[in-house]
């Protein structure tokens, strides 16, 4: 067979795809992310306390630093599904800003709290119910980015994934930061990390899984 022959039949039955637009893509997370938003406060998840709580420097410390991984993490996934960008740079940025985050959260924590029973502070019961709620808050943007990693050709899966899964698990705490009912940055720094690690963990595997060609 002639390579023309075998080029003609094995290019007849393709289709003309639709160019990426990372505008596009990030119109769609932000539209699916308010919907998620605007769907969670309607069903009454907001705090009742909410004016009081809009008075403490850390309930916007915790909405501030959730909503600039989450906007770090998509912006490094969207861009490193192109295969000829990396995410590792966009990576090394995101692990700057949570030390820098950790370090203010211990600022604010010496400013207004001091040295107090930590058992307390901690809150086990609760903490627990707020990793579940974050951890369910973050399935439909981890949903969103492993359709767009699919429709993608990431050469770096793992970095994209990994990028994916934090950024899902920051919007999963932005989210339900309108309705944590702890202003505490002790209580916020580890729960909202246990709850971001375990979001990032299980996302990260389970798009390197369904994100292979």
């Amino acid at each position: 067979m002639r390579i023309e022959s075998l080029v003609e039949r094995l290019s007849a039955d393709l289709r003309p795809i639709r160019p990426r637009s990372i505008l596009r893509e990030a119109a769609v997370l932000f539209i699916l992310g308010l919907v998620e938003l605007a769907a969670f406060l309607a069903m009454g998840f907001m705090r009742p306390d909410m004016p009081v709580a809009m008075a403490a420097p850390s309930f916007w410390w915790k909405l501030a630093s959730t909503g600039l991984i989450a906007v770090l993490g998509a912006g490094v996934a969207i861009i490193s599904i192109d295969p000829v960008r990396s995410p590792r740079a966009g990576l090394r940025w995101m692990l700057a800003c949570v030390a820098v985050i950790i370090a203010s959260g211990w600022l604010i924590d010496a400013a207004h709290y001091g040295l107090s029973d930590l058992i307390t502070r901690l809150d086990w019961a609760h903490g627990v119910q707020c990793v579940w709620k974050m951890v369910a808050l973050s399935i439909p943007p981890a949903i969103a980015f492993t359709t767009l990693i699919r429709l993608g050709a990431p050469t770096d899966r793992a970095g994209t994934a990994l990028a994916a899964g934090l950024a899902s698990a920051a919007w999963g705490a932005f989210v339900f930061v309108f309705a944590c009912p702890s202003d505490d940055p002790l209580y916020i720094a580890v729960w909202y990390t246990v709850g971001c690690g375990i979001v990032t963990a299980m996302s990260r595997a389970a798009m390197l899984k369904l994100s292979r060609w």
